[in-house]
């Protein structure tokens, strides 16, 4: 009797297992991945049958961290899980009911009115931060996009702000990238009749997540006429947990052309043989800087998945990348950072390499399926 009652129990935990609901993720490539994913709201609750309260581990019983993405809505818009899965992979993820607890967050962003109108952001890998409004026409005005040195996996923005000392290094890192009048670390300018011309610096400002493990915020301009041509534009960057890459989105409105053409640069220093690097398939441009004021090396990068990108290389002191947005089409790009003494990538090479695999995994990202 109590043989039958055990083959009973067993037929039953095997039907019960292998009823049970799970996501399914898939690494097609060879490299090792720890990334978000992202699978609608709806679906995913619909799905499991659950609320916004639930727990995702994976087969060893490890939890997940997830975020609810609400893309700047008071309603989930997508559930983002942070999963680690090797070469080739595939994982197994489980999904119940009970809460999950608290995490700290590893992205951040925020207005800085008190610093000219700057508008900053970061990770647990990098910062960065764009200039506003009050900075317009000063003498130590600049244009393009600033990264800030991190060697530590904390928040630091608001603590550095605070200080007012982040042009020294006290452990953590510090502001010694020089952006100047240049596009700095892989903004934009509009391109003209072959001219590079700067935009205004942003005018609004729309956090539309900020964290645990995404941030996402909108950067609105002023209309501007440029060489007859009347533009309107905006920015949305998205900067995740652990990436060295923000993704930019860009939004166009062209009243006299169908077309604007654009560049997106990055600031060269002084150098016989720059490390500059450009490389298609898509499209990417990498520079590992030297040595500066004795505070180590930054590699910064930009990758244009559209197609028909020209390279210029600027004798002086830029390297563009030449593109074009379409009115009332989303235009994305990628740009980011690393810095050499923050231990993880340190030479032209590893972030030559690194570039590549970004490339690859936005190429072949995960493959996610509900089961």
């Amino acid at each position: 009797m109590k043989k039958i009652w055990l083959s009973i129990l067993t037929i039953a935990v095997a039907v019960q297992a292998y009823g049970q609901k799970y996501i399914q993720v898939r690494n097609p490539t060879a490299n090792n991945r720890n990334e978000l994913i992202s699978i609608p709201y709806d679906k995913f609750t619909a799905h499991f049958a659950i609320d916004s309260v639930f727990t995702v581990k994976d087969e060893n019983g490890n939890i997940i961290l997830h975020q609810l993405e609400r893309l700047g809505t008071n309603r989930p818009v997508n559930v983002l899980l942070l999963v680690k899965i090797g070469p080739k992979s595939t994982a197994k993820l489980s999904v119940d009911s009970t809460p999950s607890a608290a995490i700290s967050s590893r992205t951040f962003a925020r207005y800085v009115p008190e610093r000219f109108d700057d508008f900053a952001w970061e990770n647990d890998v990098i910062a960065f931060r764009m200039y506003g409004k009050a900075l317009e026409g000063r003498s130590d005005d600049a244009q393009g996009l600033d990264v800030w040195a991190k060697r530590t996996d904390q928040l630091v923005i608001d603590k550095w702000y605070k200080t007012e000392d982040y042009h020294k290094d006290h452990g953590e890192g510090l502001d010694y990238y020089s952006v100047g009048q240049t596009l700095g670390a892989g903004d934009i300018g509009l391109y003209i009749s072959g001219d590079l011309q700067f935009t205004n610096h942003y005018r609004r400002y729309k956090i539309l997540d900020n964290g645990p493990l995404r941030t996402t915020f909108k950067l609105a301009f002023d209309p501007q006429n440029v060489k007859g041509q009347h533009i309107t534009f905006s920015k949305i960057y998205q900067l995740d947990a652990g990436s060295n890459f923000n993704k930019v989105t860009l939004q166009f409105e062209n009243q006299q052309k169908a077309t604007t053409p654009i560049a997106i640069g990055i600031v060269k220093r002084k150098a016989e043989n720059p490390k500059l690097t450009f490389s298609k398939n898509p499209s990417s441009l990498t520079y590992w800087e030297p040595e500066i004021n004795s505070s180590g090396q930054i590699g910064v990068a930009v990758i244009v998945p559209e197609k028909g990108v020209q390279f210029v290389n600027d004798k002086q002191q830029q390297a563009l990348l030449i593109s074009g947005v379409k009115n009332d089409k989303d235009f994305v790009y990628y740009n980011g950072a690393a810095w050499n003494r923050a231990g993880k990538i340190t030479n032209e090479k590893e972030w030559n390499n690194a570039t590549e695999i970004y490339k690859e995994n936005l190429r072949k990202p995960l493959k996610t399926a509900l089961k």
